[in-house]
């Protein structure tokens, strides 16, 4: 019998996986210690952020997929909770009520339901022989829904998003047919004007305003678009170099080491450093659905997959709304952009990919 180097190993981890994660986090910090004006306090934090969102990656990482799932539904339901409180007593900043400050440091709840609401539609899904029926199919989307719902109330319409594509994944990947994915797209065509009239707040109809024209409002609502534009556009093929940003630099680009520091590494490092950085994403998801392929069983190879598409959503949004090609809707660039609970909710989502294969392989050997 072939003894795999994971039955050696003190910890699971998948190696690959974690290279590419460091990697990035690497990219990151020469990016933000640029876009942040050479602030080493605002390194030093980041660097503990990611600390606790490794340590957290390493704690999920030695769990069974087994023992993950008896604890699912606790873990969604302990999210709801939190998205009450947050709309009772939640703390507000730029009229959005999204945090609960415990003192000593304030979350977002929000956060927690990326992981959630893909770990409990997996659950459910699971529970009974895939493809869903149309009743379990309606339940699903009921769990989607209403984390969904209160987020948007919050308003925090980015996050409402990527936690419902995290759902509509895990649907998607369930083995939905072409007809019902097709009556999805039609159903939210057809909506679309309940949406935009009843649903989206006036600043959020206004991004997608922008959007269209930005020039509408140069020195308001479509300046951070434009600015944006030009700085990318000014880094050419090979940048103008690190530190030597100028749109960055001289406070024309605001934003620049959350939402938007995908373009002060534009600017500085090029089309040949995106290129670089696009590689890097790439070989990360594509280690994640390698993982999600290999998995023992339909619940980690539904919770996989969409943990690593919810990534892919991620990257292509906040690289879409920088460029002008999507509205703003405030993600940030994972592992490269400035964060506290994001950065730690994406390592959490690793680590249980990460648990899914070095298991995998353990049971196998």
């Amino acid at each position: 019998m072939q003894i795999s180097w994971h039955n050696n190993s003190f910890l699971h981890l998948d190696y690959p996986l974690l290279f590419g994660l460091l990697l990035l986090f690497a990219i990151g910090l020469l990016t933000l210690y640029s876009a942040g004006g050479q602030n080493l306090d605002l390194i030093f934090r980041q660097i503990l952020r990611f600390l606790v969102g490794f340590g957290i990656l390493l704690l999920l990482a030695q769990i069974r997929t087994q023992k993950i799932v008896s604890f699912v539904p606790w873990v969604y339901m302990f999210g709801i909770l939190l998205l009450l409180l947050v709309l009772i007593m939640g703390e507000s900043t730029n009229g959005s009520q999204r945090w609960i400050n415990l003192g000593l440091f304030r979350f977002q709840p929000s956060e927690i339901m990326k992981l959630a609401v893909p770990l409990m539609v997996a659950w459910y899904l699971t529970s009974k022989p895939l493809p869903p029926t149309s009743w379990r199919l309606l339940v699903a989307l009921t769990i989607i829904f209403i984390p969904v719902f209160l987020v948007i109330k919050q308003p925090d319409l980015g996050t409402s998003l990527l936690i419902a594509a995290s759902g509509m994944f895990v649907l998607l990947l369930a083995g939905l047919s072409w007809r019902t994915i097709f009556g999805f797209i039609s159903l939210t065509v057809l909506s679309t004007p309940i949406l935009w009239h009843y649903v989206l707040h006036e600043y959020q109809r206004e991004r997608i305003r922008i959007l269209l024209n930005p020039e509408r409002d140069p020195a308001g609502a479509g300046y951070h678009i434009i600015q944006s534009k030009i700085a990318i556009g000014s880094g050419g093929f090979s940048g103008k170099g690190w530190l030597n940003g100028t749109q960055s630099h001289l406070q024309f680009l605001p934003e620049r080491s959350t939402d938007f520091i995908f373009a002060v590494y534009s600017e500085e490092l090029g089309l040949l450093g995106v290129l670089v950085l696009l590689a890097i994403y790439f070989f990360v998801l594509s280690r994640g659905m390698y993982i999600a392929l290999k998995a023992q069983d339909s619940f980690a190879r539904l919770l996989a997959g969409s943990l690593t598409l919810t990534v892919f959503v991620y990257i292509f949004v906040n690289m879409g709304m920088v460029s002008g090609l999507l509205p703003v809707v405030g993600l940030p660039l994972p592992l490269i952009s400035y964060g506290g609970t994001s950065l730690v909710t994406l390592m959490a989502g690793f680590g249980l990919i990460m648990a899914i294969h070095t298991h995998r392989r353990l049971l196998s050997d």
